[in-house]
């Protein structure tokens, strides 16, 4: 097959080209390249989507994966420009409208992106926009992948790996006391895997595109269990605390990552049982916490983080609870 992949040289789209190239498909990637390169093998086609696709335009292909992360009018041009047996975009979790009531279908309402500046609240907005017009332009030739929490090697966010990278140290780790939180992930790899499964079987639909959830304390144990040396303790943070000592959830440079507040907890609590069901396979997460902490070893443990906790704050919690 020859697959577009747009973008291609970063994380998911990385990793989308470079499961496409092992499997012996023909892969060209079209990108800036500033932010990383292409996969060996694939061909890396320069260019920049606020100017359109540029040598790619009207062009054939058997498959497009495109990744565009906020910009319905990118979406727009490359429907127009390219033409494909199989579509692929990678949308988010973030379309859905309430991130409090787990099961909730309701979608943010649609917003376009022509010249506005882009911000993190229009983010799940835009990509209901952008489904649309993938939907409308494909029709049953359209794969929605709305993707959860993306872990593994290459994630530049810092959420994940900071579990890792801190429970590798040992000694007492502050966690959050978020006994009623679900969590759940989808490893880079695994979700890459899929959509090249998805082009080469024609695989269609809006799908939910992440792992199932399960609670936190578990997935922080399994993360523990892969990598913490013996003696680590998990310090159980009540909540109360964490917001007393300006703790953020989510993610930020003074955050416990994948702690949510009450209002997002369903934003982890996706239904992953029509995804699995149409192929999606996932790996255990001691394995995406051993490989994230190889990754995370490359950057440097100590570096600057985008999300965690500084030392000093945990040391706060830590005393705060005895």
């Amino acid at each position: 097959m020859r697959i577009l992949v747009l973008g291609g040289t970063v994380f998911l789209g990385r990793a989308t080209a470079a499961e496409a190239v092992r499997r012996g498909h023909e892969v060209v990637c079209a990108a800036r390249g500033e932010s990383g390169s292409a996969p060996d093998g694939a061909v890396h086609v320069p260019v920049d989507r606020d100017a359109g696709l540029g040598p790619l335009s009207g062009e054939h292909f058997d498959a497009v994966v495109d990744v565009a992360t906020m910009s319905v009018t990118w979406v727009r041009d490359a429907l127009r420009s390219v033409g494909a047996d199989h579509w692929t975009f990678i949308s988010s979790c973030s379309v859905y409208a309430d991130h409090t009531t787990p099961g909730t279908r309701t979608l943010d309402p649609l917003e376009d992106d022509a010249g506005a500046p882009r911000s993190p609240d229009r983010y799940g907005a835009i990509k209901v926009a952008s489904e649309n017009a993938v939907r409308d332009a494909r029709g049953d030739r359209a794969f929605i992948v709305r993707a959860g929490l993306i872990t593994g090697p290459g994630d530049r966010s810092d959420r994940f790996g900071y579990w890792p990278n801190r429970l590798s140290r040992g000694g007492r780790v502050a966690v959050p006391d978020a006994t009623d939180q679900p969590a759940q992930h989808v490893d880079v790899r695994d979700l890459a895997a899929w959509v090249v499964d998805a082009a080469e079987q024609r695989v269609t639909g809006t799908y939910d595109a992440i792992g199932p959830a399960v609670p936190l304390a578990l997935v922080l144990g399994e993360i523990a269990g892969a990598v913490a040396p013996p003696g680590t303790e998990l310090a159980r943070v009540p909540e109360e605390v964490l917001r007393r000592h300006e703790v953020a959830p989510w993610a930020g440079p003074r955050s416990l990552p994948l702690w949510l507040p009450a209002t997002h907890r369903a934003l982890m609590f996706r239904d992953a049982g029509p995804a699995l069901a149409a192929g999606l396979r996932t790996r255990p997460t001691s394995e995406t916490a051993r490989d994230t902490l190889a990754h995370e070893r490359e950057l440097g443990l100590d570096r600057e983080r985008r999300a965690g906790l500084p030392p000093r704050v945990e040391e706060e919690l830590l005393r705060a609870v005895g």
